[in-house]
């Protein structure tokens, strides 16, 4: 399905035509069917309120929309601001074939985040309060800033990217506001990822002492950087498959072994911890929470550091099995965490708490909407990696004009194509 706008002056003679294009395929229209279908349920939701719509209650307040739409999504999104540290900081230039992509998926991750906080906000037509009323105190006040203002940050540095094709008056001042975008976007991300950790460090004798520690706003700091990589690698071989395009195995590699380096930084924060509270004892009882302790501490940690560190990480295979494990470890520390970690506190009290089918369909509706989304960006903006060198008029093959040419300046107008 393509569909094509022409733009015309005064005369009505033809200036340019802006294409713009999106595939159908029978994923997308499973896509857009679980998209339209949390839909529906979001708007039932707003109008007969959470009640009608999840199984929460006053025992088990928070479920499957604030683990898996916000903790969760806030994590997975880390891999924007990871790779805008390492590219743009500490100059890994080799890293800019995945820079927008990053940013993209990023972007859209926070979104989803923003858009589950608005649905489960108990009275969610009063989301515009914390703007006005200032709870400087509190731990969520400072969670919903950051992770608005970096949201606005995001889609400015987005509006970069949007407008090599659109408005393209507004790119050349935005990419003069890139270097200030960028300082902040990486800024912003430090404090609201270890938020979330601090927001179950003030809950003492509620979380399980496996998960519950001083140094839980760290444990979600590092595990949101190193998580980044594994989200790059799945998303770059999806994208490999759904739209032809395929990063080269040295990019991942280089990046899978900085994930690895905060991995091993995070383990061993992660064992010091446990030593100096003594709650060996605790990991090696084998019970549930004991079993999911070890389970995320081995599958998304130790497995991808030995992936990382070994000859596995030079094959694409390899380096998706590393992208799998360690989103899967994080998937199952901030489950842990919340249901894990707090279900024999809330138990004491005759809370129950399993997610009604309700809750499911917003949360899969939310990542469908997410994934058409990126997939008409992919298909109609330049964020993957196309350059050539002989596309860069007058500068030669140098490193300095491929450096130059990678981000902004790689990709052709695709107007009248």
């Amino acid at each position: 399905m393509e569909v094509i706008t022409t733009f015309k002056n005064k005369a009505g003679e033809k200036l340019n035509s802006t294409r713009w294009k999106f595939r159908m395929t029978p994923m997308r229209w499973v896509f857009m069917a679980i998209a339209a279908a949390a839909l529906a349920v979001i708007i039932v939701r707003f109008i007969l309120g959470l009640g009608a719509t999840t199984n929460l209650n006053d025992q088990w307040p928070w479920g499957l929309w604030i683990s898996f739409d916000v903790l969760l999504g806030v994590a997975l999104a880390g891999g924007g601001y990871g790779t805008a540290l390492i590219v743009y900081v500490l100059r890994r230039d080799k890293f800019y074939p995945i820079a927008r992509s990053a940013m993209v998926t990023s972007l859209l991750g926070y979104i989803v985040v923003v858009l589950g906080l608005l649905i489960e906000v108990g009275q969610w037509f009063f989301f515009w309060r914390p703007y006005v009323s200032w709870g400087h105190a509190s731990v969520l006040f400072e969670v919903f800033w950051c992770i608005s203002c970096y949201t606005v940050i995001q889609i400015l540095e987005f509006s970069e990217v949007a407008t090599e094709k659109v408005f393209k008056g507004a790119h050349k001042y935005l990419k003069k506001a890139m270097p200030v975008l960028l300082i902040v976007g990486i800024t912003l991300p430090t404090l609201h990822q270890s938020s979330l950790g601090q927001l179950f460090y003030i809950m003492v004798g509620k979380v399980n002492v496996l998960w519950w520690s001083p140094l839980l706003p760290v444990f979600f700091l590092l595990s949101s950087f190193f998580v980044g990589a594994g989200m790059i690698i799945i998303e770059s071989s999806l994208a490999g498959k759904a739209l032809n395009h395929q990063v080269d195995t040295s990019v991942l590699r280089g990046l899978v072994r900085i994930s690895g380096g905060a991995m091993i930084l995070y383990l061993i924060l992660k064992i010091a911890d446990m030593s100096v509270r003594g709650t060996f004892a605790h990991a090696f009882a084998f019970d549930l929470p004991s079993m999911m302790f070890l389970s995320e501490l081995v599958l998304g940690c130790i497995l991808p550091i030995i992936i990382a560190f070994s000859s596995l990480s030079s094959t694409r295979k390899g380096l998706i099995g590393f992208g799998i494990l360690t989103v899967a470890g994080v998937v199952m520390n901030r489950f842990d965490v919340l249901f894990t970690g707090m279900g024999s506190y809330l138990n004491q009290y005759g809370g129950h708490y399993f997610p009604a089918w309700t809750e499911i369909i917003v949360s899969l509706g939310l990542v469908s909407i997410a994934c058409l989304a990126y997939l008409f960006i992919a298909e109609n903006f330049n964020i993957l990696w196309h350059h050539k060198s002989e596309s860069v008029e007058g500068k030669g093959t140098s490193g300095d004009a491929v450096k130059q040419a990678a981000l902004p300046n790689c990709h052709e107008s695709q107007a009248g194509k």
